[in-house]
């Protein structure tokens, strides 16, 4: 993917909205309308005259139904050129991710010159599903013309007269019926990881999200939102500076009974969209943009969900150092998708062991130690939130931008996905 002198996509710029809790100040506002929000922003950031965007390819997890193609749909909402056409990807939470290698990708190979990628999610306005009993018996009432014994039919088909409540939806493995929170317990006590060590990075995780905002480092991706009901809302909402190891010992465990994973040290339910702009380097520079960075490799794996369906960035990221011809020693900057705690310190373990690089990777060595001071440096989705959609585009501007800001040359992305799946990246700055 790095040939020298191939068309390289570049990343140009990132927008996204502030991430607030789900139903808080988002509730009126679906995936669609934060999509539009980001992209709009986006636009008006870098003045970027929205004729020229060729393509959109947008991530989303919770698909609204009446729409699911979010991409068509920006298009139209914010009135690009009518030929600007868009598709919707869903690979769980490498949803974000898996939008942005699509356009990177597209653009590398000369289909077009400028995109959109991105994603987003409303948890708020997550769809409650009808038992399928009362769908069948209701359907031909809804798309046909019924007549009063048409009733009667349908209702007899709902006999016995019980399971006819909307169920509460829940995040578990449509194979396993495993719930997320259950399999980051299991990978605590495979791999060790014990509740402080959880907490404390829980807590460190807010403390640098917590600096990140007041050193403005997020104030270039960072969008203002007006909602609905007139607020303003203008920096992610999660984050807690004044959290402590201390404060989140305090918290019970949600999953088992006697385990470590807690509200405090998993990422919450949230709402939010993230956009990234991305060119061909020749139509960045000649349109004038200082491109931020270029993607060197991606890998994406999946792994057995009835083993660690969390597990897949220990995987997925040598994959993306092999592809780009690095080791883990040759990064800058290591970002992790904190589904919890217990499962991003896991990863680091894995990748941290010689018996899993000879199990698991094929290889006599293990990948390498993360230095703390190198991992998710401005936090990450524990203290950030976790739009499902948006998470991956997030991690991308992020780092581009820090890339650029710092001089530094390379990061290393690795998200975790329902399914067993694993995603990871690496930038390189331009």
């Amino acid at each position: 993917m790095s040939n020298k002198g191939a068309r390289r996509a570049v990343i140009v710029s990132g927008a996204r909205t502030p991430f607030v809790r789900a139903f808080s100040d988002y509730t009126r506002m679906d995936s669609i309308d934060l999509a539009d929000i980001a992209v709009r922003g986006l636009l008006e950031r870098t003045g970027l005259s929205k004729e020229l965007v060729q393509a959109i390819v947008w991530g989303g997890v919770i698909l609204p139904s009446a729409a699911p193609n979010i991409a068509r749909e920006i298009a139209l909402d914010l009135q690009l050129d009518p030929g600007c056409e868009g598709y919707t990807v869903t690979r769980a939470c490498a949803s974000g991710l898996q939008a942005v290698t699509s356009a990177a990708a597209a653009i590398e190979r000369g289909e077009y010159d400028i995109m959109i990628a991105g994603g987003s999610d409303s948890t708020s306005n997550a769809e409650v599903k009808l038992p399928q009993k009362v769908v069948h018996a209701a359907a031909p009432l809804a798309l046909g013309k019924p007549k009063a014994k048409d009733y009667l039919t349908a209702a007899a088909q709902l006999a016995p007269f019980i399971d006819l409540v909307p169920r509460r939806p829940k995040i578990e493995e449509r194979t396993t019926g495993e719930v997320m929170g259950e399999s980051a317990e299991k990978m605590a006590r495979i791999h060790g990881i014990s509740r402080a060590a959880q907490d404390e990075f829980a807590a460190r995780s807010h403390h640098r999200a917590a600096a990140a905002i007041e050193s403005g480092r997020f104030d270039s991706e960072v969008l203002s939102v007006t909602t609905p009901e007139g607020k303003s809302v203008t920096r992610d909402g999660l984050v807690r500076p004044g959290t402590s190891v201390e404060k989140l010992a305090t918290l019970a465990p949600v999953f088992a009974k006697g385990g470590t994973v807690t509200a405090g040290n998993a990422s919450p339910l949230t709402d939010g969209a993230s956009a990234v702009l991305l060119m061909s380097e020749e139509k960045a520079r000649a349109l004038g943009f200082e491109p931020l960075a270029a993607f060197r490799s991606w890998s994406y794996v999946s792994v057995d969900p009835r083993d660690q369906v969390l597990i897949g960035p220990a995987i997925s990221m040598p994959r993306a150092l092999d592809k780009a011809g690095l080791s883990l020693a040759d990064i800058d900057f290591v970002d992790i998708h904190e589904a919890f705690a217990a499962q991003t310190l896991s990863v680091v373990s894995a990748l941290a062991s010689t018996d899993w690089a000879k199990q698991r990777l094929d290889r006599d060595t293990a990948v390498g130690e993360i230095d703390p001071a190198t991992l998710n440096i401005h936090g990450g989705s524990v203290s950030l939130g976790h739009p499902f959609g948006a998470t991956g585009a997030r991690m991308v501007t992020t780092m581009a931008n820090e890339l650029a800001r710092s001089g530094k040359s390379t990061a290393l992305l690795g998200i975790c996905a329902a399914g067993g799946i694993g995603a990871s990246a690496v930038l390189e700055r331009v």
